[in-house]
């Protein structure tokens, strides 16, 4: 299936144009840094690491981190196709997905505790937003390492 998909137009496309990967990873770089900037910044608000807005105002901005998830996904299912049977063989690539699929399950569910959240932050919205931390910190990490150690 992986070989498949790297000989698809699109993989092809991505592969062998001289702009079409640069292009791409640079639009997956600013997903990161809106989906990870957004949800970094209200992990240290509930953290209490940052007091300068109330947890309650990242709730817009959490729309926002929505789309840049958006944005790295399509991005990245690009740049992965050009390659697809080495990165689904890569131990750091499936860390990675692992840890932003936990991320995202974590941010969904802060997400929606803040919906209803009082101006005091739980022990337990603390321990989420410390868990989602180390995801998006182990992501970005397991992310940089694939091109290092496969």
């Amino acid at each position: 299936m992986f070989l498949w998909l790297e000989g698809t137009a699109l993989a092809q496309w991505v592969g062998l144009s001289l702009y079409a990967y640069p292009a791409l990873l640079a639009i997956h770089i600013t997903g990161l840094a809106i989906v990870v900037g957004i949800f970094f910044m209200r992990d240290l608000r509930l953290l209490g690491v940052v007091k300068i807005l109330a947890p309650a105002d990242f709730q817009q901005p959490g729309l926002l981190a929505y789309a840049g998830f958006l944005l790295n996904a399509v991005s990245g299912f690009m740049l992965f196709t050009s390659q697809a049977s080495i990165f689904a063989a890569s131990t750091s690539f499936r860390f990675k997905i692992a840890f932003i699929a936990l991320g995202m399950i974590l941010a969904w569910q802060i997400q929606k505790r803040l919906a209803t959240a009082s101006a005091e932050v739980s022990p337990d919205m603390r321990i989420l937003a410390a868990a989602s931390l180390a995801c998006w910190v182990s992501a970005i990490i397991a992310g940089r390492l694939i091109a290092y150690l496969g």
